[in-house]
């Protein structure tokens, strides 16, 4: 928990399963860190009741072994991730972070720079009478860097959290895709994906057109 208040978020501690339903309604909680073994109800009961129940949060799944068969069925009850004991602190808070970003993505259905809208649900990248439908992934992508503005990302960061941290692609991908997404908008002033050498991408936009 230190960990986590170190990096500024507000951790909320439950004991079990119970505690942790009772919590969730008296506030309002941005991602869950589970344990699959705990007294009563097992992690995996939790997150399907809550996948069942409407919470849409990012679930992280801890457990003290990793086999093939469990992390399948955290998968499929509804977890976001997966991390094996002993955890690592370091990574603990990349991968919450890379929830909380995809949480946002989805969360943040349309996106205003001057002219242009992004627009989640449609996957469309519009702007006067022009609208391009994109791809789920370039879309996920190009929505992903206009959200956060000149914040550079690597190619493993927005593989991870465009393509899920268990995606068999490498970071050749993201390259292709970007590159896809300069040859759509190229000539848009509004937007301008850049290559930072040696990191990754970012996005400059220009909101007043």
């Amino acid at each position: 928990m230190d960990v986590l208040r170190d990096e500024r978020y507000i951790p909320v501690e439950a004991q079990d399963a119970q505690q942790a339903l009772d919590v969730l309604e008296e506030s309002r909680i941005d991602l869950m860190i589970t344990d699959i073994m705990m007294a009563g109800m097992d992690g995996f009961t939790l997150t399907q009741q809550l996948r069942d129940a409407g919470f849409d949060f990012p679930i992280l799944m801890v457990t003290a072994k990793e086999t093939a068969k469990d992390k399948h069925r955290g998968f499929i009850v509804g977890t976001d991730d997966y991390m094996v004991k002993p955890v690592d602190e370091e990574e603990l808070v990349l991968r919450v972070k890379a929830l909380l970003r995809r949480a946002k993505i989805a969360s943040d259905r349309k996106i205003s720079i001057g002219g242009v809208t992004l627009n989640y649900d449609s996957l469309t990248v519009s702007r006067a009478s022009e609208r391009v439908t994109l791809p789920q992934k370039e879309f996920m992508l190009l929505h992903k860097l206009l959200s956060y503005p000149d914040i550079i990302f690597t190619r493993m960061q927005l593989l991870e959290e465009v393509w899920g941290a268990d995606t068999e692609s490498t970071d050749h991908t993201v390259s292709v895709h970007i590159g896809r997404l300069r040859e759509r908008f190229g000539n848009w002033p509004e937007f301008k994906i850049e290559t930072v050498r040696g990191i990754g991408y970012k996005a400059v936009r220009h909101d007043e057109g």
